[in-house]
């Protein structure tokens, strides 16, 4: 499956910046995924679990916000939303614009606890 490595990098990367904060507990995890990245949340929310097992993010609530796919025109320079199965120009309806956002599995937000002296 392929959302559960996707998992496993991401608690990798969690459990390198809880580190460098010297947190002792992770409360939730925020992700930005794009309806072109080839994720499907669903899947993401599943794998989720197994791939935190046993680590500082385990009880973490995985927080998952879709993003839009936008477009840059390179016709007539505006920024558009466009859907998935049409990438064209919001304004001028041209095709091939420019990928603004759209194809991102992105780390957000952390909300941890930290270890006070």
């Amino acid at each position: 499956m392929h959302e559960l490595s996707l998992c496993r990098a991401l608690v990798r990367e969690v459990e390198t910046i809880a580190s460098t904060h010297q947190a002792i507990a992770v409360r939730s995890i925020l992700i930005h995924l794009g309806p072109l990245s080839g994720a499907e949340a669903t899947r993401l929310r599943n794998a989720y679990p197994v791939a935190a097992a046993g680590s500082i993010a385990e009880e973490a609530a995985l927080v998952i916000e879709s993003t839009p796919i936008r477009v840059h025109c390179l016709h007539c320079g505006e920024e558009s939303d466009t859907p998935i199965n049409q990438l064209t120009c919001g304004h001028c309806g041209r095709n091939h614009p420019l990928l603004i956002s759209g194809d991102e599995i992105e780390l957000v937000k952390l909300e941890f606890d930290l270890h006070i002296h």
